[in-house]
């Protein structure tokens, strides 16, 4: 009999161990749990021409969204396209080309494909949802699982991670209550899926309910943060909780022994250090050594230009501690990739490279250049990735700009927004009072 996967569908290649651990690596995937490349690359010595082993190892690493992980992303492919295979991982070959090419769109678009003849392909899905979050396509984090979703029941394995990942696309989309909804559901099915516990503080932090994200996060710290290669992100979103209401110390206590306790140089825990810091940065919060060290994390890959999304939060960086030279050579680089075709030509080109140049004149004092750079890009920032909690920091980099620069009127009206938005935010309520007090932008800056 020839192998299957847990959904039941045929694993060329592999014998029945492999497909035990191709299993395992599932469900670590699933949950952001262990070390899923270590019990992949198993699989794949127990059978080296496991074909669906070399598909998911390649997307591991097309996952990281950094330039380092690329190589052992091209090597899964070259090992993969000779082998024997069906139809189903022949398609998954096929956007692994596509996406190795540096056209996500061609890549999701190949992995719909697989979707519509294999509903239950779980790898397609989860790929294709985190590729729609990188692309910052809201619809298709909602729409993508949503037509999948009755073709599932809870007797499948990896149900949850199905939930979970509806929930984060409801949230996206501005649907909070059933959002919250199918995040609980997740995680009454299996309490470790970190994606549906990261949905579930989504919704709270669009809401502005800060006390329920902070007693949702801590009264189940242990299931999300163990093992879990999410834990930085969701540190993160505790820390936003305790941000918003003002509470800085505990701010930086979490950032020194969550957020970068790890000194991690992995992409994605670096955005969310950088992301950190340049919120305080805003508020005018002294950060110490803290600027220097997460710059120098992020300056080996300061002229990749591979993903115009990190080229911002590395700027930040580098602005934030003052370092001129790798924030032009941000700069230079983006420059330089625009026009090479792929899709990360046109987010540089939209989004990244205008941004990064609107945090280097923010750095100078020149606020009126940093709103003109950014209030043409407020409703098309999407286009680079993340999520709309993550992209927040750039309308409230705007809006601190206007505030520096006196423009009162353009503040006012932003505060407006952000207020009916959510109006349970103590900063969102500290705006309105430095309108109220008329006090100058520079002597609020040190609180705001």
């Amino acid at each position: 009999m020839s192998a299957k996967d847990p959904q039941g569908y045929s694993l060329t290649g592999a014998n029945e161990k492999a497909s035990e651990l191709y299993a395992q690596a599932l469900t670590e995937l699933q949950c952001y749990i262990d070390d899923p490349v270590a019990t992949i690359d198993a699989a794949l010595a127990e059978s080296p021409n496991f074909v669906m082993a070399h598909c998911f190892r390649a997307y591991l690493h097309l996952l990281a969204s950094e330039r380092a992980a690329m190589p052992e992303a091209e090597a899964s492919f070259k090992a993969v396209t000779p082998l024997p295979a069906n139809d189903r991982e022949t398609g998954h070959i096929a956007a692994i080309q596509q996406f190795l090419a540096g056209d996500m769109q061609r890549g999701i678009n190949g992995l719909e494909s697989v979707l519509i003849d294999y509903p239950l392909d779980i790898v397609a899905l989860q790929t294709a949802h985190l590729f729609d979050f990188f692309v910052g396509d809201a619809r298709s984090l909602r729409d993508r699982v949503a037509r999948q979703l009755p073709q599932w029941s809870g007797g499948i394995t990896g149900y949850h991670a199905l939930l979970g990942m509806y929930a984060f696309g409801l949230e996206e989309m501005g649907d909070y209550r059933r959002a919250e909804d199918y995040g609980h559901q997740a995680i009454d099915l299996n309490t470790r899926d970190a994606w549906a516990q990261h949905a579930v503080a989504h919704v709270y932090e669009m809401e502005g309910r800060q006390q329920q994200g902070i007693d949702w996060m801590e009264s189940r710290q242990v299931q999300w943060s163990t093992d879990n290669f999410m834990s930085v992100h969701n540190w993160w979103h505790l820390a936003m909780y305790y941000l918003d209401l003002g509470q800085i110390e505990r701010v930086l206590n979490l950032y020194d022994t969550r957020i970068r306790a790890e000194r991690s140089e992995v992409a994605l825990d670096m955005v969310d250090a950088s992301a950190m810091l340049w919120r305080l940065h805003l508020r005018g919060v002294e950060l110490g050594d803290r600027w220097n060290e997460i710059a120098k994390a992020w300056s080996p890959v300061a002229e990749d230009a591979f993903y115009a999304f990190n080229d911002f939060h590395a700027m930040m960086a580098f602005v934030g501690s003052g370092n001129a030279q790798d924030a032009n050579r941000v700069l230079t680089a983006q420059k330089a990739r625009i026009g090479k075709g792929g899709s990360n030509d046109a987010m540089t080109a939209e989004v990244g490279y205008p941004l990064c140049m609107a945090l280097q004149a923010f750095s100078h004092g020149d606020y009126a250049r940093t709103i003109e750079l950014i209030r043409p890009l407020r409703t098309i920032a999407n286009r680079f990735g993340g999520s709309h909690a993550q992209r927040d920091v750039i309308d409230l980099t705007l809006i601190e700009s206007a505030f520096r620069d006196g423009q009162h009127g353009l503040a006012r009206a932003l505060s407006n927004e952000r207020m009916a938005l959510k109006p349970t935010s103590p900063l969102n309520a500290k705006f309105r009072r430095r309108l109220a007090q008329g006090t100058s932008a520079q002597e609020e800056a040190s609180v705001a």
